[in-house]
């Protein structure tokens, strides 16, 4: 088993759990603080999300891909250098941006946004940012050695966490206001995020691989040419993040305002915000766990068959990646576009964001494929490259929102429309120019097979909901038909061999489907 699909899986089942738990977090929350509460909650998300992305300036990513060819090379002194810059740059970084933030909360609570609220939400989440910016580097070195086990369970602890602390954060503030209950929320994501740090920390220094208390600061001194490589990836990397991160700060700002502009009060546009960002988009985003994996697997993978000049090996991992998120993205759009008013209900009480996932889940097929593409492009060192085609998303998705949403016919829509406009638009760029720089195969009989899937399984689906018998339970009969339109749509794609032996044999309890699919 190659250690790019080893890793996958494993991200891939830390992944499920880790989104499963969480939605069980956003529907504690969102049953606990209400619409008004989860809108003062995202819209505080994006400038902590600022925040971290400006702290780690890309390191992740840059550590993942030198780690990994110093592996290649048994180079472990290179990789003792990687790790001490990288530790020593963000824990410069965090020491700037932690005060920054906690000083700029006033007059960003007043001045920028709309509800003056968010300032507690925006202090009690500030001391996530150097927790988040050791843990990271930590993450980038176990996924440059392709060991994806701390990875994940680190992502694990941290949502248990979380979970496990929200009710005794949120609750006792409750009657103080959704602001402070808002804030409790943030502080109980913070303690998730030091516990995955200890974990990480813990396991490092356990597997004694590495003493990086050993000459850490003559490494750091004679780092230069360690930082000048790490900087080369990192700073085009995090100009894509950071592009993201600021066009996702601006959207709170410039939907509210737009709302505003369209007769739209504060309070409703925050909630309407909330709505869009707290309840339809985690929905739509669900399934990228499965890209999530293959975007963190492949980073490494193509870094090291690009070190070791194997062309067929970077293509193989490219059509494979783009196969498993076609059949991950069909299902998604599938069951959310069929599904969404039951899931709403199911999971919020409340089906009025429905319209929201109804309309974007079709665009949302081409989200799938943008992490894996811009994996490749990471790996490729075309990282300036995923920067510009994020930047021209982010540009044309804000001007997008400000268009639609200010208009009276479209409201809170039009940031919906506009999001998907910008989704499309980045992963078709992504896709052409990777296509550009390494030669690989579209299969097309492989999409016309997926296409085929999704369209018996949507026509299934769609008709056993709208038209159940007389007699069946409502709950129950949506249920039995949300998982017989799944299990139509895994079945064609056993049929049509869109999943592969080698993607099955290693899954638990797949076995069996492994040999049958060997035997044919």
């Amino acid at each position: 088993m190659s250690k790019f699909l080893q890793g996958t899986v494993i991200l891939i089942a830390a992944g499920f759990i880790t989104k499963i738990l969480g939605f069980i977090n956003r529907i504690v929350v969102a049953r606990m603080i209400g619409d008004e509460g989860v809108g003062l909650y995202m819209m505080a998300v994006p400038t902590l999300v600022l925040a971290i992305t400006a702290t780690q300036i890309g390191l992740p990513v840059a550590i993942a891909k030198l780690v990994a060819e110093a592996e290649a090379a048994g180079d472990r002194q290179r990789v003792k250098k990687i790790l001490v810059v990288s530790l020593a740059t963000t824990g410069v970084l965090s020491l700037v941006f932690l005060p920054a933030l906690i000083v700029a909360a006033p007059w960003l609570s007043r001045t920028v946004f709309t509800d003056p609220r968010i300032y507690y939400p925006l202090v009690a989440i500030a001391p996530v940012v150097p927790i988040v910016a050791i843990s990271s580097v930590l993450r980038g070195y176990f996924q440059g050695r392709q060991q994806m086990k701390p990875y994940a369970y680190s992502l694990l602890i941290e949502q248990i966490v979380r979970i496990s602390l929200i009710a005794l954060c949120t609750k006792p503030l409750l009657p103080y206001g959704v602001e402070y209950a808002a804030a409790g929320a943030m502080a109980s994501s913070v303690l998730g995020e030091l516990a995955a740090l200890l974990y990480l920390l813990f396991l490092f220094k356990f597997k004694k691989s590495i003493r990086l208390r050993t000459n850490f600061f003559r490494y750091v001194h004679a780092g230069k040419e360690t930082f000048v490589r790490l900087m080369r990836i990192a700073l085009p990397t995090t100009g894509g993040r950071l592009i993201g991160s600021l066009s996702w700060f601006f959207e709170p700002i410039i939907v509210a305002n737009s709302l505003a502009l369209a007769g739209v009060a504060a309070s409703a546009a925050t909630r309407q915000y909330g709505q869009l960002v707290g309840y339809a988009l985690p929905l739509l985003t669900l399934p990228s766990f499965i890209t999530y994996a293959l975007s963190t697997a492949l980073v490494p993978a193509i870094s090291e068959a690009m070190a070791q000049n194997k062309p067929l090996l970077v293509e193989y991992r490219i059509t494979q990646a783009m196969r498993l998120a076609l059949v991950t993205g069909g299902l998604s759009a599938v069951v959310l576009y069929i599904f969404a008013e039951p899931l709403m209900r199911w999971m919020y009480g409340t089906s009025e964001a429905a319209i929201f996932i109804q309309v974007m889940a079709p665009f949302f097929l081409f989200y799938y494929f943008q992490g894996p593409l811009q994996a490749v492009l990471q790996g490729l060192d075309l990282a300036n490259a995923a920067m510009t085609n994020s930047l021209i998303g982010a540009v044309v998705k804000l001007a997008c929102i400000f268009v639609l949403a200010s208009r009276p016919g479209f409201g809170i829509m039009g940031a919906a429309l506009a999001t998907s406009v910008g989704t499309v638009l980045v992963t078709l760029l992504h896709f052409a120019t990777v296509a550009k720089a390494v030669s690989f195969s579209i299969h097309v009989r492989e999409y016309g097979k997926a296409l085929i899937a999704i369209t018996i399984a949507g026509a299934a689906g769609y008709m056993l909901y709208h038209h159940p018998p007389a007699a069946a339970p409502s709950s129950s009969w949506t249920l039995f038909a949300m998982t017989a339109t799944i299990a139509l749509y895994t079945a064609s794609l056993l049929v049509f061999r869109l999943i592969k032996r080698e993607e099955l044999v290693y899954l638990p309890g797949l076995h069996w489907l492994a040999g049958k699919n060997r035997r044919k």
